[in-house]
């Protein structure tokens, strides 16, 4: 029982990381941002997304993303999760994917120093340079996913 116990108090949890994506549809046509000066994935297509801040939900980050890049506002009502995703790069991440079709106000670059461009693409013909793991997202059906695990 000693041992045990030992080994259930030695074990270390994951610290992962918890992101917020949107997968913004207008008719067939997904809205892609294209980055720059971020430091990560700079000249690659990726969805409006951001981090999930301390003390707030992955749909209340979300909401606030979209309106802090995209300058859109969304209810909650109005996501949809789509897809979860399990991804180990140089860290943990727990990604959460919504699908929203309805929003309110128009599309507008809130961050032009760190997104050259806001566009719709069909969702099969996206740019070649869109980020991995997102192009795979847009493409699968499947609910959830693992990447970067061996």
């Amino acid at each position: 029982m000693q041992n045990e116990t030992s080994l259930l108090q030695n074990k270390k949890r994951t610290g992962a990381f918890v992101s917020s994506y949107l997968i913004l549809k207008q008719d067939d046509k997904v809205l892609l941002l294209l980055r720059q000066n971020t430091g990560y994935c700079d000249g690659q297509y990726g969805l409006v997304s951001g981090h999930v801040e301390e003390g707030e939900s992955a749909t209340v980050a979300m909401i606030r993303e979209a309106q802090e890049e995209a300058g859109i506002g969304i209810l909650p009502s109005q996501l949809k999760v789509c897809h979860i995703m399990h991804r180990k790069s140089g860290r943990l991440n727990i990604d959460i994917f919504f699908k929203c079709e309805d929003w309110q106000g128009s599309i507008i670059n809130r961050e032009p120093e760190k997104c050259a461009a806001l566009e719709f693409f069909p969702r099969d013909q996206l740019p070649a340079n869109t980020i991995d793991y997102i192009s795979y997202v847009l493409k699968t059906k499947d609910f959830y996913s693992e990447q970067g695990w061996e």
